[in-house]
């Protein structure tokens, strides 16, 4: 009885010892509410929880992927109303940490927020859930509609973190959409293409810079210069008065420049000033407005997962632009141009509706063959952010200066987005490329083309990409019937330092351009000496002025091409008014 009683109060000490220390392990959780008044719950969406070590700004517009990061943890809500509690605890997935558990010690801001996504049942027949854009261009720190909380501080020690539940009161405003001037009006269509495709009403626009003398000249139809690039909230560049007497000189990280954005004010007037001067040829120039759920622009072809936006932006929208304005209308008389993601819409324009346009600048385009979709083989890698190696564990880098110094790797960014949105919804740079040349999977989101944990690579995704968004590819195997008609039309130009890389994959189409003589494509292709993204093909001018003059550098060329390909009988002169 005595060994009994000994052993009872030995196994009960025991359990209270136990109980005691799992009541007293460190606790790092955070709780996140809706407050009551706010909105018109319920929600679903993307809930982000941030902290920040540096209070100079909100840690919403401190989350990025470089090396002044702060942290982000990310959870998916459906249904979420203003009496539920949702809790960040040790097992949410963050970025640069990957657990609340792994954050060091110290005191910081905390603020949550919550991406809205909407419902959107599609023509393919699934249901998918995601973030509409509402005029901001696919911002997911500064959408309307999001709502928000206010920063407040928190502290973290190493037995967890104190902090009242953080309570989302605000929502993020409209925003005032731009107005008409004399020079840029702003149009703004219904696409069927596209309605059809989402099962609701979607929208195209553009900001149009008309030419002097449009009013003075009803007689006149003009060329068309297509702009490709991010979301733009006005068209870009172009100001009517000198800079402002009174404007704080800002530096330039990016460029190593003080005072860049005095710089940017002079260029832009330069520009108005030479788009007047009697010898400038008269165009039509858009820039155009065609984000999507999942980007702040398309990528301007047609995909699985976004559907036809290809076809909506060269049917729909520049006929509906080129008939409100004047434009000629006609293949000959429209020219493609940007820069990255602009550069590589330019081509992939070019390439998919070849008689369309009649030629393309592509500056410091996205991957456009992918055997470097940047430092990665998605055919012949088996991990996109390691390097193979038996005994080595060495990470594939994302961005470098033009040192060569890096900045961030390529499992980091994906990390981060997939702390941003699952299902490639992050609206960031890897997830759009996924979303634009991925299949469409069985629940309606795009396919992966590598676990985004682990980097995995899927290869018959990576097929379906070579079968249709590889242009390199692409134009090789269908060179027969595209040569002719691609002839002088291809422009490239990337600086052999591109902080993403991107000019591996412009090496591999100059070698395939270049070899190919049945017909020689008849174009350029130019590289950057130690230029870094997105140099744009001026050997003279730094990379900080060049890429502010897009909108005049091609068109002398775009003039010797007119001159050499417009077809008998083209309007080549009431265009041409001094």
């Amino acid at each position: 009885m005595k060994t009994i009683l000994i052993a009872v109060l030995f196994s009960f000490c025991s359990m209270v010892s136990a109980q005691s220390k799992k009541e007293e392990a460190p606790s790092f959780s955070i709780d996140v509410a809706i407050a009551p008044e706010i909105g018109q719950p319920p929600y679903d969406g993307r809930l982000l929880l941030m902290l920040s070590s540096n209070d100079a700004k909100e840690p919403r517009f401190q989350i990025n992927d470089g090396l002044d990061t702060q942290l982000i943890f990310g959870i998916n809500v459906n249904g979420m109303n203003a009496d539920q509690v949702q809790t960040f605890d040790a097992s949410v997935f963050g970025y640069p940490y990957a657990s609340l558990a792994s954050v060091p010690p110290g005191d910081y801001q905390v603020q949550a927020l919550l991406h809205v996504y909407e419902t959107f049942n599609l023509a393919t027949g699934q249901t998918v859930k995601l973030p509409m854009d509402n005029g901001e261009g696919q911002q997911w720190n500064k959408s309307p509609g999001n709502l928000y909380s206010k920063p407040f501080q928190i502290t973290i020690t190493k037995n967890g973190i104190t902090a009242p539940t953080v309570v989302m009161d605000r929502i993020v405003p409209p925003i005032k959409e731009a107005a008409d001037t004399e020079w840029i009006k702003h149009i703004k269509i219904k696409s069927e293409k596209l309605s059809a495709f989402w099962g609701r009403d979607m929208y195209l626009g553009a900001h149009v810079l008309l030419p002097k003398g449009f009013k003075e000249h009803p007689e006149a139809t003009y060329p068309l210069m297509v702009f490709h690039g991010h979301f733009p909230t006005d068209f870009d560049g172009f100001r009517t008065t000198p800079p402002d007497t009174d404007t704080e000189p800002e530096y330039s990280d990016r460029f190593r420049l003080e005072g860049y954005n005095i710089v940017q004010q002079q260029e832009a007037y330069n520009f108005y000033k030479r788009w007047n001067e009697p010898d400038f040829p008269r165009f039509l120039i858009i820039e155009i407005q065609h984000p999507t759920p999942y980007y702040d622009d398309s990528y301007a072809v047609n995909s699985a997962s976004q559907g036809p936006y290809g076809d909506a932006i060269t049917y729909e929208l520049i006929p509906h632009i080129e008939k409100e304005f004047r434009g000629i209308g006609e293949g000959w008389a429209r020219f493609l141009y940007g820069g990255s993601t602009g550069g590589w819409e330019a081509l992939a324009v070019q390439v998919k509706y070849p008689d369309d346009y009649n030629g393309c600048f592509a500056a410091c385009p996205d991957p456009i063959d992918f055997r470097a979709y940047c430092l990665t083989n998605i055919y012949e890698d088996s991990n996109a952010y390691y390097y193979a190696s038996d005994h080595k564990s060495l990470e594939v880098p994302s961005h470098r200066n033009y040192l060569g110094q890096i900045q961030s790797t390529l499992r980091q960014g994906n990390h981060l987005e997939l702390v941003l949105g699952d299902k490639s919804r992050s609206g960031q740079q890897w997830d759009i490329w996924e979303a634009t040349y991925s299949p469409q999977g069985a629940d309606g989101y795009p396919k992966r083309i590598w676990d985004k944990r682990s980097g995995e690579i899927d290869h018959q995704v990576a097929d379906y990409w070579r079968e249709n968004y590889d242009l390199r590819y692409v134009l090789e195997r269908d060179w027969e019937q595209l040569g002719e008609k691609l002839k002088g039309k291809i422009h490239i130009y990337c600086g052999d330092m591109d902080n993403y890389y991107l000019n591996n994959a412009v090496y591999l189409m100059e070698d395939f351009l270049e070899r190919t003589t049945d017909p020689y494509y008849d174009g350029e292709v130019l590289y950057g000496d130690r230029a870094e993204h997105c140099w744009n093909g001026d050997p003279e001018l730094p990379n900080a002025i060049s890429r502010l003059r897009y909108n005049s550098m091609y068109v002398p060329k775009i003039m010797e091409r007119i001159a050499k390909s417009a077809p008998k009988g083209a309007d080549l002169s009431s265009w041409r008014y001094r």
